[in-house]
């Protein structure tokens, strides 16, 4: 930011310095996790009107900016949304609203729900061979968000496990799931908290499907 005064950057000292900004903003995000899930456990709520879906499409971006470097770069030159999502369609990554949550509000905490659909798109970001789908929809009264990898799968037992802290399962998967234990469990937590549940879907060498569904309104 002040080439000016100190210098131009070569391209190998940009994309260091690119790198550890990212990795900074991974350390942030633990940090923020950790205090949101304690928030969570403690009751500690902020409700406000927000549109779900521009919501998570704000997570993805966030998700993309430090699980997918690649395709961020070019998803962030986009101005228009629409064309965002036509190029990230083309790396494999499908974002799709259906037409009953177009526009639509609901009242719940927005910062732990941001969090929770952040977290789920990472995961798929981290696990997924080329593909990964985020779909909303109505379910009853409440929003569903389902969000797909065509990774290296779970087997059913081990599905409870991947919710736990800090327990992480190697054993099951073709390709190691590696990371810190926390990103799906404090998904689960704080979904809990807000009057939601979080349900995996997944069998060895078929990717993995995790479900978030919320009320549309937080209950104090």
């Amino acid at each position: 930011e002040r080439q000016d005064k100190f210098g131009v950057l070569s391209a190998r000292q940009e994309s260091t310095l690119k790198r550890t900004l990212r990795n900074s903003k991974k350390a942030r995000e633990l940090l923020h996790n950790l205090l949101e899930i304690g928030r969570s456990e403690s009751g500690c709520f902020i409700g406000e009107r927000f549109q779900p879906a521009e919501s998570a499409f704000q997570a993805l971006k966030d998700a993309l900016e430090t699980n997918a470097w690649n395709v961020f770069e070019k998803f962030g030159a986009y101005d228009d949304q629409t064309k965002a999502l036509e190029y990230l369609a083309t790396s494999g990554i499908s974002f799709q609203v259906a037409p009953a949550v177009h526009g639509l509000e609901m009242f719940q905490d927005e910062v732990k729900f941001r969090q929770i659909v952040g977290n789920l798109i990472k995961n798929a970001l981290h696990h997924r061979k080329e593909r990964v789908d985020i779909r909303l929809e109505l379910d009853g009264e409440d929003l569903a968000i389902a969000i797909t990898d065509d990774g290296p799968g779970i087997e059913p037992e081990n599905h409870e496990m991947v919710f736990r802290r800090y327990a992480q399962v190697k054993e099951c998967s073709i390709v190691p799931r590696k990371g810190h234990g926390l990103g799906l469990a404090g998904a689960n937590i704080i979904s809990r908290c807000l009057g939601g549940s979080l349900k995996l879907r997944s069998e060895k060498g078929k990717g993995a499907t995790f479900r978030l569904k919320i009320p549309m309104r937080l209950a104090y």
